[in-house]
C-alpha cells in the first residue's frame, strides 16, 4: 500500500513503522549517505532559465563602444524600444542582446532604433568601417601630434627653461603677429582632441548621460581641462600653455584602445565566425520540386537538399545520399565524418562531397545556433567577478574626481601658481585606470569561452568559471556516462552455434539485448514460427526446434535444468552484466553475457580528481554498480531520477558538487548540482540543463572543463589583482606630484594593455 512519500525524492512510497519511508532501497541509500537536509535549503531557480512565451533574441553588433559605460547606456536606449522587454550589452563582445516581442517589434527595428549616437549597429558580422575609421583618426592625429610637439620640441619647451629671449617664440617682429604660431599651435592641438579623441570624448558624454563615471570621463577632464586653460592663456597673450598634454594623453589613450580592440577582436573572433556561418536559407524539395525559402520557416519532417559546399541548414536526418560531412564547426573535429542514409546530421556542418537530402529534424533547430546563442549569452552576461569589478570602477572614477579636485585646492593653499596646481590635479586624473579593472573579467571570460571550445568543450554558463574549481564532490551517473549505454555481447559460454539460433528468435525482439545478439552474431538463415515474448525471456521454434533465450527463472519456470549454468549467471551478475541463457528442446547449451562496455579512459578521467571526493550514482542495481567500488569513494546504486535530482541537492548542501551525466532522465541532477556537465551524445533536454557540454564520448575531457575554468578563474583574479594594484600605487605618486602627465597617460594606456595581453594568452 503506496500511502506515503519518500523521505529523499518525495514519490509514492510503502510506509514503514519502523523509520522513515523509501520508494526503493537506492533512496534508503542515499540518504543513509548524506542524511536530513536543513529544512532552509532549498533548489535555487536558475535566474533567466526561461524566457517569457511569445519573446525572441536578437544579438546585436555595435561598432563603436568605447568602454564598460557604453553597455549602460546601450541597454537603456534598446530598452526604451516599445516591444523590447530586456537588453543586455557587451563591450567585451560588442554587442547587445536584445529580448523583444517578436509580434511587436522584428530584429531589424530594434537594431534602426539602437543604431545612432555615434554607434552603428547592425544584426550580422562583418564590415570593417569602424576599424578603418578607428585607423585614420590615429594616423591624421599622430602626424598632427608630430606637428604640435615640434613646436614645443624647438620653440616652447627651451623658453620654458630660459634658453633664448622668447622673440623666437613668435617668430614674428611685429606684435600684431607675434603669437600667430601658437594659434597654429591651438588649431593643431584640436584637430587631435576634437577629431582624434572624439570616442573618448563621446565616451565622457555618455557616461554622464547614463550617470555612470567611467575612464572617458577622467582623461577628457585632463585633455579638455589643459586645452581650455592654454586656449585662455592664448588669448591672454601668455606664452605657457599645455596643449602637450593635451595631445599626448589623447594620442596615448587613443593608441592603447587601438590596440587593446585589437587584442580583443582576436579573442572573440571564434564567436564571430560561428555567427558569419549561420545559414539563413534552405533548399526546400516537395511534391511541386525545390525552391529556396527562408530557414525560419522549415518545419519537422521537411525534406532540404543540401549540395556540396552547402552547410546543413538546421538538424536533420539523411534520407538520401552518402557524402563526407566536416562538423568542426560545432565539435572541433578536424576529420569529416561519413554520413548516408539514417544518419543524424547537425545544422552548421558543411557537406564536403556529393549532396543529401536531409529531414528536418524535431524543432527545426540548428545545433550550430544554439550553440551560438549560447555562447553570446555566455561571453555578454555579468558574472561575480565581473559584478565586483563593475560595483569597484563605478565608486573609482567620483573619487578620483574627488582627489584631483582636493589636489588642485591644496596646491593653491599652499601657494603653488594656478599652472602647477592644474598640472599635478590633471596628473591624478590621467593615471588613474578603472577601464583595466572593467575589462578583467570579460576578456577572461572570452578566452576561456575560446579555448573551451577548442578542446570541444561548450560553456554554457558563465558560473563554471566561479565554480568548477571550488568543487569538493564530483558525481557521475553510470550508464552512458562512465558507460556507453549500449548493449553489447562481451563473451559466450558454451554453445555457438545455439547463440545463433537464439539470434534468430531475438531479432523478432525490441529489448536492447535482441540488438546485442543481432550485432555480434548476424542474422541467421533460419525459419522462425510461433514466436512469443514471455516475461523474463522470449520463445520460437527455429527450424522445427523449440529455442529459448532469457533468464535463469524464466528456464527454471520452464521446469528446464539449469544447475551449471546458474552458477555462470551468478559470475557475470557479480561483474555487472546481464547473463542470457539459451537452449534447445529442453537443454542450456550456452550462457551469453551481455552488459554495457566502459568508455576508454574513464579510469584516467576519474583518477584526475584524486583529492575530491568521488561518487557514482545510477539507477543500476547493486550488482551492476558494484564492480566500479574500487574506482569510486562511495557508490550509489538503484537510485531514480527524482532521488538523483534530491541527492545532488544534499551533496551540495556539504559543499560545491559538480555532477557529470547523459540522457534524459539526468537532466534533473545536472540542474540540481551546483556545476552540470553533460557528456557526448547527451541528449538536448542534459545539454540545456547542464553547465557545461563535452562534445566528445572520451571521458578524459572532462577535466579539461576543470583545467579551463581554474585557469580562467586564475587570469581574472590576476587581471583584477593588478589592476587594483596599479591604481594603488600610480594614484598617490600622481597626488604627491612624483609624475607628470605625459607618463601617466604612457602608464595609465599600459595598464588596460597588460589586462589585454594577459587575458589573450592560453590557458591550457
Amino acid at each position: 500500500m503506496y500511502d506515503a512519500e519518500c523521505e529523499l525524492c518525495g514519490l509514492p512510497a510503502p510506509s514503514s513503522e519502523d523509520g522513515p519511508d523509501f520508494c526503493c532501497e537506492g533512496c534508503r541509500r542515499v540518504h543513509e549517505a548524506v542524511g536530513e537536509v536543513p529544512e532552509t535549503a532549498e533548489s535555487d531557480e536558475v535566474e533567466g532559465s526561461a524566457e517569457a512565451p511569445g519573446t525572441e533574441d536578437a544579438f546585436l553588433f555595435v561598432e563603436g563602444m568605447h568602454c564598460s559605460t557604453c553597455e549602460l547606456f546601450l541597454e537603456s536606449v534598446a530598452e526604451d524600444v516599445e516591444g523590447v522587454e530586456a537588453a543586455e550589452a557587451s563591450y567585451a563582445t560588442d554587442t547587445v542582446r536584445a529580448v523583444y516581442d517578436a509580434e511587436e517589434v522584428d530584429e531589424e527595428a530594434v537594431a534602426e532604433e539602437v543604431d545612432g549616437y555615434g554607434y552603428t549597429v547592425r544584426t550580422e558580422t562583418g564590415g570593417k568601417g569602424t576599424e578603418e575609421t578607428e585607423k585614420l583618426r590615429l594616423i591624421i592625429g599622430g602626424f598632427v601630434g608630430l606637428l604640435v610637439m615640434q613646436w614645443y620640441i624647438f620653440f616652447l619647451y627651451p623658453s620654458y627653461l630660459g634658453i633664448g629671449d622668447g622673440e623666437v617664440l613668435a617668430g614674428f617682429a611685429r606684435p600684431a603677429t607675434r603669437y600667430i604660431p601658437l594659434l597654429l599651435v591651438a588649431v593643431m592641438a584640436s584637430v587631435v582632441l576634437f577629431y582624434t579623441g572624439y570616442p573618448i570624448l563621446r565616451g565622457a558624454y555618455v557616461s554622464l548621460r547614463a550617470r555612470q563615471p567611467n575612464m572617458d570621463l577622467l582623461v577628457a577632464l585632463a585633455a579638455v581641462s589643459a586645452y581650455v586653460y592654454s586656449t585662455v592663456a592664448v588669448v591672454l597673450g601668455d606664452v605657457h600653455i599645455y596643449y602637450d598634454v593635451s595631445v599626448a594623453v589623447v594620442m596615448a589613450v587613443s593608441v592603447g584602445n587601438y590596440y587593446e580592440k585589437t587584442v580583443k577582436r582576436r579573442s572573440t573572433e571564434l564567436l564571430s565566425e560561428l555567427t558569419s556561418a549561420h545559414v539563413n536559407e534552405a533548399e526546400l524539395r516537395d511534391a511541386e520540386g525545390t525552391r529556396t525559402v527562408p530557414v525560419e520557416e522549415l518545419e519537422e519532417g521537411d525534406e532540404v537538399v543540401v549540395r556540396s559546399g552547402e552547410r546543413v541548414p538546421v538538424d536533420g536526418t539523411v534520407i538520401e545520399g552518402t557524402a563526407a560531412v566536416d562538423v568542426s564547426v560545432v565539435t572541433g573535429e578536424s576529420l569529416p565524418e561519413t554520413k548516408g542514409e539514417g544518419d543524424n546530421v547537425v545544422g552548421g556542418s558543411v557537406v564536403t562531397d556529393n549532396a543529401l537530402v536531409v529531414e528536418v529534424g524535431e524543432g527545426a533547430r540548428s545545433t550550430l545556433d544554439r550553440l551560438t546563442e549560447t555562447l553570446w549569452r555566455v561571453q555578454s552576461g555579468s558574472h561575480g567577478a565581473q559584478r565586483l569589478a563593475d560595483r569597484l570602477a563605478t565608486v573609482f572614477v567620483p573619487l578620483i574626481i574627488l582627489v584631483g579636485a582636493t589636489v588642485f585646492v591644496y596646491r593653491l593653499a599652499s601657494g603653488t601658481g594656478v599652472s602647477e596646481a592644474l598640472l599635478s590635479a590633471l596628473t591624478v586624473l590621467v593615471v588613474s585606470c578603472p577601464c583595466a579593472v572593467g575589462l578583467a573579467t570579460p576578456l577572461a571570460v572570452a578566452s576561456g569561452l575560446r579555448e573551451a571550445l577548442n578542446e570541444g568543450v561548450v560553456v554554457t554558463n558563465g558560473s563554471v568559471f566561479e565554480e568548477a574549481g571550488e568543487t569538493d564532490t564530483v558525481v557521475f551517473d553510470k550508464t552512458g556516462t562512465v558507460t556507453h549505454g549500449d548493449m553489447s555481447v562481451r563473451r559466450l559460454h558454451g554453445d555457438e552455434e545455439t547463440a545463433r539460433k537464439a539470434t534468430a528468435v531475438e531479432r523478432f525482439s525490441s529489448h536492447p539485448v535482441s540488438d546485442a545478439f543481432v550485432d555480434e552474431f548476424g542474422v541467421p538463415d533460419a525459419t522462425v514460427e510461433g514466436f512469443e515474448t514471455e516475461t523474463k525471456g522470449v520463445t520460437a521454434v527455429v527450424d522445427g526446434e523449440r529455442a529459448v533465450a532469457g533468464s535463469v527463472g524464466e528456464f527454471e519456470r520452464r521446469g528446464w535444468e539449469v544447475d551449471g549454468a546458474s552458477e555462470t549467471a551468478r559470475r557475470i551478475r557479480h561483474d555487472g552484466g546481464l547473463p542470457v541463457l539459451v537452449g534447445v528442446d529442453g537443454e542450456v547449451r550456452a550462457v551469453v553475457e551481455v552488459g554495457d562496455t566502459t568508455r576508454d579512459g574513464f579510469e584516467e578521467a576519474v583518477e584526475r580528481f584524486d583529492g575530491r571526493t568521488k561518487i557514482l550514482l545510477t539507477g543500476d542495481d547493486e550488482e551492476a554498480a558494484e564492480r566500479f567500488s574500487d574506482d569510486f569513494d562511495r557508490v550509489l546504486a538503484g537510485v531514480p531520477p527524482d532521488g538523483k535530482m534530491e541527492a545532488l541537492r544534499r551533496f551540495s548542501d556539504e559543499g560545491t558538487t559538480t555532477m557529470v551525466g547523459d540522457g534524459t532522465n539526468d537532466a534533473p541532477a545536472l540542474a540540481e548540482a551546483d556545476v552540470g556537465i553533460a557528456v557526448g551524445s547527451a541528449t538536448a533536454l542534459a545539454s540545456d540543463a547542464a553547465d557545461a557540454v563535452v562534445m566528445t564520448d572520451d571521458l578524459t575531457d572532462v577535466p579539461v572543463v576543470f583545467d579551463i575554468a581554474e585557469g580562467t578563474r586564475r587570469r581574472i583574479r590576476q587581471n583584477i589583482g593588478w589592476a587594483l594594484t596599479y591604481n594603488a600605487v600610480a594614484v598617490p605618486l600622481a597626488v604627491v606630484g612624483a609624475i607628470n602627465p605625459l607618463f601617466a597617460a604612457v602608464a595609465m594606456a599600459t595598464s588596460s594593455l597588460l589586462v589585454v595581453l594577459n587575458s589573450s594568452r592560453s590557458i591550457v
